[in-house]
């Protein structure tokens, strides 16, 4: 019996669906793009996590180390920074290395060059360069540093300069870059998901109005709640899946011509092969959102035509 009533909701809900085309038509439509907005909030996170991630990986702290340290304190020191949980990686630059480097960058610099042999010896000592796993943490990375330099008077002994003070000022620029990124990305998600919703009920609302003296008839004959709700969640299903599949049709070619672009704007992130890639990921939210807003907005809708 209950599998026979199932069945009945559901071929009620597709011939509603279908013999309602127009109405169909512009709830599909009209869903479909708020699924797009909702699509193009995920690309747009995508793009700001990609490009926050390439302003990360510049953002660093250099250790420099008096000319005449000892490497075994060097090293020591290095492998207790290395143990901190807020230290990503740390790369080590002997002060030979570093003389390389200088002549390096300095190879068109004659005058440089020339007053660099005259000195007769190395005056660069050996670094260590820093990434933490998050820009606000390079503070607490300092601190131990400095308390570090402060107790042991072996470390003090090696530790030149750190160079945070000069870096603090875009470390504390990018953290409120990214607070705010995501503050008004959790705004912007939920503004259009209500935005959705709203669109989608009103919509849904129309169309039902069109079967309410229907649905006050099989009030009164006694039709259970589930019986009359039931078609009309199943063609806000219907709505809210064919939505979802075309809003993924139309985002391929969408993708594959702003792609590039989103490259060039230095952004890091293709958005054609980011799509591609992630498919199932859009698919899941996509299609799934607009069965569950049509599925809600079909029983929000349905409400009042409940009351007798």
């Amino acid at each position: 019996m209950f599998f026979t009533k199932i069945k009945r909701i559901l071929r009620s809900g597709f011939v509603s669906f279908w013999r309602n085309g127009y109405v169909s038509l512009a709830a599909v439509l009209i869903m479909t793009v708020t699924l797009c907005v909702i699509a193009g909030i995920l690309f747009v996170g995508s793009m700001l996590h990609s490009t926050l991630s390439n302003i990360k990986d510049k953002v660093d702290i250099n250790v420099y180390f008096v000319k005449d340290a000892n490497t075994d304190e060097i090293a020591s020191l290095v492998k207790s920074v290395n143990s901190l949980p807020q230290v990503a990686t740390t790369t080590y630059t002997s002060s030979e290395l570093a003389l390389e480097q200088f002549r390096e960058r300095h190879q068109n610099d004659q005058l440089t060059l020339q007053a660099l042999d005259e000195l007769g010896n190395n005056p660069l000592g050996a670094s260590v360069n820093i990434k933490a796993t998050d820009p606000s943490q390079y503070e607490t990375i300092v601190k131990f540093l400095e308390d570090k330099k402060e107790n042991s008077k072996d470390s003090a002994a090696i530790i030149d300069r750190i160079n945070y003070t000069q870096n603090k000022e875009a470390i504390d620029a990018l953290n409120k870059i990214i607070n705010a990124a995501n503050r008004l990305g959790l705004i912007a998600v939920i503004f259009f998901i209500c935005v959705s919703v709203l669109i989608t009920f009103n919509t849904i609302r129309l169309a039902i109005y069109v079967f309410r003296e229907e649905i006050a008839v099989m009030r009164l004959v006694g039709a259970s709640e589930m019986y009359i709700r039931g078609p009309f969640v199943t063609v806000g299903l219907m709505y809210g899946v064919i939505s979802g599949l075309l809003t993924l049709i139309i985002l391929y070619p969408f993708t594959y011509w702003v792609g590039p672009v989103s490259v060039d704007i230095g952004t890091g992130l293709n958005l054609f092969n980011h799509y591609i890639a992630n498919f199932s990921y859009f698919l899941l939210v996509i299609v799934g959102s607009g069965a569950i807003v049509g599925a809600l907005s079909s029983v929000l809708a349905i409400r009042k035509y409940l009351r007798v």
